[in-house]
């Protein structure tokens, strides 16, 4: 009530009461209340926090120019691969705009009016190649909703099913949006039933299109019951007719399959709809109550890049997604217990979720969840307790910054000058707390780095420091024998665009050596084993001696991706403080197996006794042991190399099927399925990542260059005889030349 109240006051007349209030006892709730007026018209209740993914090239970034132009935050549309050569918005790279691709996700923000109130959309757009999935995974972890964008021609595709799996594990309320109907062979009820099938989602139609293909011009809302079409050059001229004769039949149907479905999955729709009260108020009601329950996600549809359709879109993230109180967030405090995070509370908590270097410097990007930042103010960053200052706080509009004064819960925002790695905790200090890290996959390909000259290596380790700090997928190592340069990350792709970016942006001549696999290594047997390690050199020696044995921790690896180390040993023939030691020497060991010198994994290495002397052990005589044991005893354990697996998906046109099904069976993949969509087929096959290297250049062949493919890692799979044996064999070569 104070707060409707005081909005039509003066700032003078509002701070009084406040004051008066605080005074009658009040002081406890004087911080938050005064943080309604501290941003000129802050509502949490009218901000929305979205991202949008979808497979590659289903129209996000075209979707999100659209999006900005009909809100009026930019005045003219630039299409990813537009003849005037200027390129979306959101693709601010000059990387992105040469291969119409989304490489780094971007973020922008934009107003909305819904029934008089004016709301503000944070978004983030984010890539669709599975090179670059976290850029997906960092967005969805900060975000309240998202639009689930799929092509009303293909479906569901691979990375669709990836994108909904990173959804469903951070819980994210969603939209979908079937784009593409002025496309040849579009057919939204088959994308649905696609839907239904292969994404597992409850989902219902809350539009019907009128006309496909070149005869799309607008869509009937199954809510309101009445027809909309798109008009003006850019679809601006929103207009309302009644629905066509020979569509109501059809809408009525499908209206009232929507109806039974949310009744069916809304306990309070249910009763409405048994008593006859299905007015709109109500539907709506429902299907945001649904959306938010992750009962039933709604299904909207248009054309992004035919301007159909978007308006409605917007309307529907603001109806039905969540605002940033309505979510539940939670934290971890210095005991480890979770706590819940409150977007009312005046203890400041914000997430940074991604950092980038820019011409500002380090520009870090922070969720805030709780409380409120303020420019020329402090916060401290609970990993190391430091505090640091907020010179400059920004809103983001993709590559462009537009200072603001302070940034309140709910809000996501952008500091300039502060070091900090990605997935860090900042608090004001009045509470200690870490919100869960981002899930980061393992990198699966390794490039080496060749031919780089003596004058670049200043460059060359300032931009690899760069790209690790900006990219958690992206890692760098030194061979310890070779003291080659090793760069490893998700795919070809992705190491090949920083290998770009390297001589655009450092100018650094720089080559690469061939892809290589990133194989794993386990154990099938258990061997138990006894090792001394013994050594005098005059003065105090060496000595430690263990009894263990190594084994599998399961018959399946891909269920046990790590080694674990036991220690069953009982009594003090090993003093407990050389225990570490031991474990420390397996694992060092683990990192590099002896078949392939790639990592093992579902390995256990078991401590069950052994021996010390007074004098001669030491924490590095056990580490030692431990060495010595895994090397003696590792090959009769029946080591084996696993190699990864990816999941194909190819779409190309239909007449192409027996040329792309022969690119599969030369590189020994197996089919695991194909289905016709429209004119185009989809197969989708399981093959070795080791034979899918240079694949798009025989795709591209076979299919006149109409076809595309994506693929992601599934799981590791054990490699065949012959094969582990020439790897093996290269292996040891490559060592005896070191």
């Amino acid at each position: 009530m104070l707060y409707t109240l005081n909005r039509k006051s003066s700032r003078l007349v509002v701070y009084k009461t406040l004051y008066n209030w605080c005074s009658n006892g009040h002081f406890g709730k004087f911080h938050a209340a005064l943080r309604l007026f501290s941003t000129d018209n802050y509502r949490i209740d009218l901000i929305r926090n979205i991202g949008i993914s979808a497979h590659i090239d289903s129209g996000k970034t075209t979707l999100t120019e659209r999006i900005l132009y009909y809100s009026g935050r930019i005045d003219t549309i630039h299409e990813v691969r537009g003849s005037d050569g200027v390129g979306a918005k959101m693709d601010s790279m000059e990387l992105e705009r040469e291969r119409g691709i989304t490489i780094q996700s971007a973020a922008t923000n934009c107003n909305w009016v819904v029934n008089g109130n004016k709301h503000s959309i944070n978004i983030i757009d984010t890539p669709g190649h599975v090179d670059f999935t976290i850029e997906v995974e960092r967005a969805l972890r900060v975000l309240d909703g998202a639009i689930l964008l799929c092509c009303s021609v293909a479906g569901v595709q691979s990375q669709t099913l990836t994108v909904n799996h990173q959804m469903n594990r951070y819980k994210i309320p969603r939209v979908i949006f079937l784009n593409k109907l002025d496309r040849d062979g579009a057919d939204p009820i088959v994308a649905l039933d696609a839907i239904r099938k292969r994404l597992g989602l409850p989902v219902t139609l809350l539009q019907l299109p009128i006309g496909l293909a070149s005869k799309h011009i607008g869509v009937v809302d199954l809510v309101e019951e009445k027809a909309i079409y798109f008009k003006g050059k850019f679809g601006q001229q929103v207009t309302v007719e009644k629905i066509p004769k020979e569509m109501l039949e059809q809408v009525q149907e499908m209206r009232q399959k929507m109806l039974e479905q949310l009744a069916d999955a809304d306990d309070k729709f249910a009763i409405d709809y048994l008593e006859g009260n299905t007015n709109v108020e109500n539907i709506n009601a429902a299907i945001r109550n649904c959306t938010l329950n992750h009962k039933l996600y709604p299904v909207l549809m248009g054309s992004a890049k035919a301007n159909k359709g978007v308006q409605l879109l917007l309307d529907a993230v603001v109806k039905y997604l969540p605002n940033p109180s309505e979510v539940t967030n939670t934290a971890y405090n210095s005991t480890g217990d979770e706590i819940q995070l409150c977007a009312t509370s005046d203890a400041m908590v914000a997430y940074a979720f991604k950092i980038q270097d820019s011409h500002l410097g380090q520009l870090t990007y922070l969720r805030v969840y709780q409380g409120a930042l303020r420019r020329g103010g402090t916060m401290m960053l609970v990993e190391d307790g430091k505090r640091h200052s907020i010179k400059r706080l920004f809103k983001m509009h993709s590559d462009e910054v537009e200072n603001v004064e302070a940034a309140n819960a709910g809000e996501i925002v952008a500091i300039s000058g502060l070091k900090c790695n990605s997935g860090v905790t900042f608090t004001d200090g009045r509470i200690t707390c870490t919100l869960a890290p981002m899930f980061v996959p393992d990198p699966v390909v390794s490039l080496a780095l060749k031919k780089v000259s003596h004058s670049d290596l200043s460059k060359l380790s300032k931009a690899l420091n760069r790209f690790q700090r900006e990219d958690p997928t992206f890692r760098v190592t030194v061979d310890p024998e070779s003291k080659e340069t090793i760069m490893s990350g998700m795919g070809e792709l992705h190491l090949g665009i920083y290998m770009e970016r390297m001589k655009r942006e450092y100018n650094i001549a720089i080559e690469s050596g061939q892809p290589v696999v990133n194989y794993r290594e386990s154990v099938t047997s258990r061997v138990d084993f006894e090792y001394t390690h013994k050594r005098q050199s005059g003065g105090a020696g060496q000595y430690g001696k263990i009894i263990g044995y190594m084994e599998p921790i399961g018959s399946e690896p891909n269920e046990h991706l790590y080694v674990e180390f036991v220690n069953k040993l009982v009594g003090n023939d090993i003093p407990p403080n050389y225990i570490p030691s031991i474990e420390k020497g397996f694992k060092e060991c683990s990192q590099k197996g002896l078949l392939s010198g790639r990592p093992l994994i579902n390995t256990r290495f078991v401590l069950l006794d052994g021996a010390s002397h007074e004098v001669d052990s030491s924490d590095i005589a056990f580490r030692l042991a431990a060495t010595g044991a895994f090397m003696e005893y590792y090959q009769q354990a029946q080591p084996i190399i696993l190699e990864p697996i990816m999941e194909v998906e190819v779409i190309s046109p239909a007449e192409f099927q027996n040329a792309v099904l022969s690119t599969i069976t030369r590189r020994k993949g197996l089919v695991t399925d194909s289905h016709n969509y429209g004119n185009s087929i989809v197969i989708q096959a399981q093959v070795t990542l080791q034979n899918m290297f240079g694949y798009i250049s025989d795709l591209r062949s076979a299919t006149k260059g109409q076809g595309e493919f994506s693929m992601q890692f599934k799981q590791y799979q054990p490699m065949n005889t012959t094969e582990q044996e020439a790897v093996t064999k290269q292996y040891k070569a490559s060592t005896l030349q070191k």
